[in-house]
């Protein structure tokens, strides 16, 4: 039997699917936080989201501090938290939100953790490349899976949107493809001449055998003419990540950071990668100048003479020294 709690999450579950078009992914993660918080609130004898206060708020943070939650994620509880109780007192449900403030800068903010600013994993042009060219092009999931691929890397596509991707929304004779990606914002993305070919090739020849008799809408499907989920995407970059002998961590993200990561390294403008990545805030773009900036150190420490430490640059002088 539901309680308030439930009642109420689910009214906010559908203020975000219906009012505020949020990813799947984004309602998923609220809902899984907001229960786990309701779990903490029903054991201390809380009845329902209006009898919180700050000091629950407070312990329950202790709590996810005490089981050594990774910043990141309790970050995200936090706003899931947030944008609760924002609905919560939007609605009338409740007068004042319990969420403690903070005095920061001279104002009064909502409790806070500040995190430590992890730069995005990204592959070299030469593990890209590898990748690239890891599946075997004569049997038709390896012809979907390199479409896949190249389409990420040449658009910077988010999962999400991969995920959904039907085919009026491809433009060939432009090489553009029309996407709706967060708060369902329209916009155009762009294919390279490689991706464009590798997506036509896939759409008609693999496709048509992976659908068999059934028919559909969306680009990529599975053996049984199903649409391909985020999920399967994930095990698949996995499978081929390790295929082409690359050691570090393979997401669908990342493919996505080293599109944006190597269109900066190439010259791109900022704002120009922030509109085909479909960022509304350039805070949220400018990390990738970090990224470029840490890899232009890698190689200037690398590659210049004078750059090593002092001793290290003793010995090159020491070997170099012919003897007498």
């Amino acid at each position: 039997m539901s309680d308030q709690f439930d009642r109420q999450l689910d009214r906010f579950i559908d203020h975000l699917n219906l009012e505020r078009h949020v990813s799947p992914y984004t309602v998923r993660n609220y809902a899984s936080d907001l229960q786990s918080l309701f779990s903490f609130l029903r054991e201390k004898g809380v009845a329902s989201p209006q009898e919180v206060d700050k000091h629950n708020l407070r312990q329950y943070l202790s709590k996810l501090y005490d089981e050594h939650i990774v910043k990141p994620s309790i970050a995200r509880k936090q706003s899931a938290i947030r944008s609760f109780y924002r609905y919560l007192k939007r609605e009338g449900d409740i007068k004042e939100s319990p969420i403690p403030l903070t005095r920061k800068g001279g104002r009064l903010s909502a409790f806070s953790i500040k995190l430590e600013r992890r730069l995005p994993s990204f592959l070299s042009v030469e593990e890209t490349v590898h990748l690239l060219k890891a599946p075997d092009l004569s049997t038709a999931q390896g012809q979907r899976d390199r479409a896949i691929m190249e389409l990420i890397y040449a658009s910077g596509l988010r999962i999400s949107e991969l995920e959904k991707l039907n085919l009026e929304q491809v433009n060939f004779s432009t090489r553009e493809i029309r996407v709706w990606g967060k708060g369902n914002k329209e916009r155009v993305v762009l294919i390279g001449e490689p991706a464009a070919q590798y997506l036509s090739a896939y759409i008609s020849q693999a496709r048509r055998r992976l659908l068999g008799e059934k028919q559909g809408k969306a680009v990529f499907v599975n053996r049984y003419g199903e649409r391909l989920t985020g999920r399967m995407v994930q095990k698949m970059l996995h499978k081929r990540a390790k295929e082409a002998g690359i050691k570090k961590e393979v997401h669908p993200h990342t493919l996505r950071h080293t599109f944006a990561t190597h269109m900066l390294d190439g010259g791109a403008d900022l704002r120009v990668v922030q509109e085909l990545l479909g960022h509304s805030q350039l805070s949220s773009t400018q990390i990738y100048t970090h990224v470029t900036s840490s890899q232009a150190r890698k190689v200037y420490l690398a590659a210049h003479p004078l750059a090593k430490k002092e001793e290290d640059n003793d010995r090159q002088a020491d070997t170099d020294t012919p003897e007498d």
